[in-house]
């Protein structure tokens, strides 16, 4: 298992001191949504610029114009583009030869995309991220059973988890010798389970 870190609502200076303070302890960089909406391009690109040696993800959360949107993030520097599940299945499969074309990979946001729509394009070459909404979260309606992990499992595709995510979601990590979820909590070099709140 990997960790990614994901930058969001922070300037792009704090983003990037945050992204320093972390590095040892991370596998990939996401230029989060709200960096990319607030600064543009110039976020991925100073992104990639600190830390050309890291995977870095530009969450675009495409839903249309996939060949345009592709081009901008990879020019920029990303080497991993989002495209959402709910998308049609042509924007889908355009990010992938977009990405194809220039060696990097898309990830594809399985928010609001049910089993269905998942069965359709779960052959596609990508990893597919189960993610519960930011607005989910703060309603309190929202639920970190991912529904369709099993299924992902199943395929035995390359799968990701956002949205949240801490030890409350994760309670084996209350006990510090518990190994049932600690790939998922540690990078390749130091685990960080201090860092998590306590319960």
């Amino acid at each position: 298992m990997e960790l990614q870190l994901a930058l969001d609502r922070l300037s792009l200076e704090d983003a990037i001191d945050f992204a320093r303070r972390t590095d040892f302890f991370t596998d990939y960089v996401e230029v989060g949504t709200s960096l990319i909406k607030e600064f543009g391009m110039r976020s991925v690109f100073e992104v990639k610029k600190a830390f050309p040696d890291k995977l870095v993800m530009a969450d675009m959360k495409v839903m249309d114009n996939a060949v345009y949107e592709s081009k901008l993030a990879y020019d920029a520097g990303a080497d991993i583009l989002t495209v959402m599940g709910a998308a049609p299945g042509e924007t889908i499969e355009i990010c992938i030869n977009e990405a194809a074309k220039r060696g990097r990979t898309v990830m594809i946001d399985l928010l609001n995309t049910d089993l269905e729509k998942l069965k359709k394009i779960v052959n596609y070459p990508a990893v597919f991220c189960v993610h519960t909404s930011k607005d989910l979260q703060e309603s309190g309606k929202g639920s970190h059973v991912f529904e369709v992990l099993p299924f992902l499992k199943e395929m035995g595709v390359r799968t990701a988890a956002a949205g949240g995510l801490g030890s409350k979601v994760f309670p084996p990590c209350k006990n510090p010798e518990s190994k049932s979820l600690l790939p998922a909590l540690v990078s390749r070099r130091r685990p960080i389970l201090q860092w998590l709140p306590p319960i």
